[in-house]
């Protein structure tokens, strides 16, 4: 496969500025089309994978996703170790706004030990695939104590080109508000980086913890492929 992005054109203020307003923020071209295809193409390679889920048996939603298998694909493991340095300043800022006494080493080898110190030794990387009809509910992947308040979604294939509907929905619970709803359509090899579990917020007497959830609105039509990133590891 094709080297991974250069991860320094990354601007990483503007990244930190993008989370801290929004939540999330998207990054261009990370994968390259060739690489998009590949992936797609090696989703039935069973060898790869640890676990399949059939969403509708869980009521998650309708379609199916892949949990990868440890050790994981290079581009897969190049992705979580270059960007996880990026993403923990932002963290470790959340946490002290948040005055909650938690802060997230800045190598991402260091974060890992202390998924596994905790039991949480499973990859949490997977592919996820919808098809007509096919959506995921609201939801947060946390898979244990420990967890990484920043994801990543990387897109495989175009909207409107390849499937319509599907786009990819963020809600943050205000408070003494309604919750608000964000709907992204990335394009075919972005990135979009999000909040996994709560975000400060600045209300009228200082910073609160917004909740954040993400699920993917229903397809009309053609096949979506996604492959998300999530950088702690679970316990099963």
């Amino acid at each position: 496969m094709e080297a991974l992005f250069d991860v320094k054109s990354i601007d990483g203020n503007a990244l930190a500025e993008a989370m801290n307003q929004n939540g999330y923020a998207n990054i261009n071209n990370i994968l390259t089309n060739k690489q998009c295809d590949e992936l797609i193409k090696n989703y039935n390679q069973a060898d790869v994978y640890r676990k399949t889920v059939i969403m509708e048996r869980y009521r998650f939603g309708l379609g199916e996703y892949k949990y990868f298998n440890y050790p994981l694909p290079k581009i897969i493991n190049d992705l979580r170790t270059s960007l996880y340095p990026i993403l923990s300043p932002i963290a470790n800022n959340w946490m002290k706004t948040l005055n909650i006494e938690t802060s997230y080493p800045t190598v991402y080898n260091d974060f890992l030990k202390l998924c596994h110190h905790n039991g949480q030794t499973k990859a949490t990387p997977l592919i996820l695939k919808y098809g007509k009809g096919g959506f995921n509910t609201l939801h947060q992947d946390l898979y244990g104590d420990i967890y990484f308040p920043i994801q990543m979604v990387l897109f495989l294939n175009d909207a409107d080109v390849d499937y319509t509907g599907g786009e990819f929905v963020l809600t943050q619970q205000n408070v003494r508000a309604q919750s608000k709803a964000i709907v992204l359509k990335p394009k075919k090899g972005d990135a979009l980086i999000f909040t996994t579990n709560f975000r400060p917020v600045k209300g009228s007497k200082g910073y609160y913890r917004a909740t954040m959830k993400h699920g993917v609105s229903e397809l009309h039509s053609g096949e979506r492929y996604t492959l998300g990133i999530i950088f702690h590891d679970a316990l099963s």
